[in-house]
């Protein structure tokens, strides 16, 4: 029976090294053993992105982008976004269980009883210019939290990090809402705990003068699939910023913060609103097939199309889709969706965009249903960052409980000058 190893021949040398092969990997450090002599640091392997390097092993999300699967904990994306909601999805990706009724009640209490802010924290957020954009307000606000809990940097102790993961789950809707209402020049409305999850969420953002805000089900039921399908995604960007700082054992407001900084670019949480911005270019549906032309010509990129990981439809675009088709029986149909079908009809049938499996992905139509919504664009990264806090916070439970897992510290490849003399700054030329 063969070995699994690799077996590796360094040419400088001549000699040669027997890797072994764990999970369909080589650990990097292993490496370090091919020398050309005693003083050599030994090899290293250079990745810029990390497009082919693990960090870290983890039970809580798989991706096969070749075929186009996506399962949270082992259940498929499609189950749960059809079967679940929300903080059920969010209890099976934090403890790994889906939950029983009676866990789940428990859930959903200690979650919404936890929706309500420092009334000083509000004050902060008040603090804020008028026309302050909404992620920098969370993003700030989230950090602030780390100094009304200063108890959160007890990270070693279970007890306390399940209490800021049910606070930061309960809170963040309440801080996206705010600062919604603050770039309105409205005033905050408090969290109703009568309500569910996203239904809490539309009433602080669109709740007016009404007494008691009855939210529209399928409104609800569409940010409670949208939520789901956004939870986590393994080791993206923000993922890996927030397990990056975890590994300093900062405290979790401060290391969410960071990945929320991070979701905030452009390439990665504003994908959708780039999205927008394009369709409205494009103007109407005749004038799609010139669109692409160009994009072929290589005059722009076509955007809500392809993926870092999935080299196949993503799943979480086939269920978005329809999401968007009952919403927009409540809201009426947006004109850009005409304009959206046609864009992904012509790409689908078309040799360049196939060969290069550039499929529309989760962000081309979720910027849609939020338009629909009447949602601003600039409050696009933040709804990504209420659902997301779920698994920045599962992946940050798990970092800590591994102990594989150090203090993140990559390597690099040293390519400045050599050692050279310090020149007094009158024979500096």
């Amino acid at each position: 029976m063969a070995e699994d190893k690799l077996t590796l021949t360094d040419h400088r040398t001549g000699k040669t090294y027997d890797i072994p092969i764990e999970n369909g990997s080589i650990r990097a450090m292993a490496l370090r053993s091919i020398k050309v002599d005693d003083d050599d640091f030994g090899m290293m392997s250079y990745d810029p992105a990390y497009k082919n390097t693990a960090s870290t092993t983890s039970k809580i999300t798989f991706i096969d982008g070749d075929k186009g699967i996506l399962r949270y904990r082992g259940y498929p994306i499609e189950e749960l976004a059809e079967k679940s909601s929300f903080l059920e999805v969010a209890y099976l990706i934090i403890f790994g269980e889906l939950p029983t009724k009676d866990q789940l009640d428990e859930w959903v209490f200690d979650i919404t009883h936890h929706t309500f802010l420092h009334e000083n924290v509000k004050s902060m957020m008040e603090a804020f210019r008028y026309d302050s954009h909404p992620m920098g307000m969370f993003i700030s606000t989230v950090a602030a939290l780390s100094t009304f809990y200063p108890e959160a940097q007890k990270v070693d102790d279970p007890d306390v990090r399940l209490y800021q993961i049910k606070r930061m789950i309960a809170k963040v809707p309440t801080i996206a809402a705010f600062s919604y209402r603050h770039s309105r020049g409205l005033p905050y409305v408090y969290p109703d705990n009568r309500l569910s999850y996203t239904g809490n969420f539309l009433s602080m953002m669109y709740k007016m003068t009404e007494t008691n805000f009855e939210p529209n089900p399928v409104l609800s039921r569409a940010l409670d699939v949208l939520f789901i399908l956004h939870a986590d995604h393994e080791q993206n960007c923000s993922t890996s910023t927030m397990r990056a700082i975890g590994s300093s054992q900062a405290d979790p407001y401060s290391a969410l913060a960071g990945a929320a900084a991070a979701l905030s670019g452009p390439l990665h949480g504003g994908a959708n609103e780039r999205v927008l911005r394009m369709l409205r270019e494009i103007g109407d549906k005749k004038h799609v097939a010139e669109y692409v032309q160009r994009v072929k010509d290589g005059d722009f990129r076509l955007m809500g199309f392809g993926h870092r990981v999935y080299k196949n439809y993503d799943p979480r675009a086939r269920i978005i889709k329809k999401v968007a088709d009952e919403v927009f029986e409540v809201t009426g149909r947006s004109p850009l969706l005409d304009i959206a079908l046609e864009l992904e009809k012509i790409a689908l049938e078309d040799d360049y965009f196939v060969s290069r499996k550039l499929y529309p992905n989760v962000d081309f139509y979720s910027g849609i249903i939020y338009q629909a919504m009447q949602i601003p664009t600039a409050m696009f990264p933040v709804m990504f960052a209420i659902a997301r806090t779920v698994g920045w916070l599962a992946q940050w439970q798990e970092l800590l409980q591994d102990p594989e897992q150090k203090i993140a510290r990559p390597r690099q490849v040293y390519l400045g000058e050599d050692k050279r003399p310090y020149v007094e700054i009158g024979k500096r030329k």
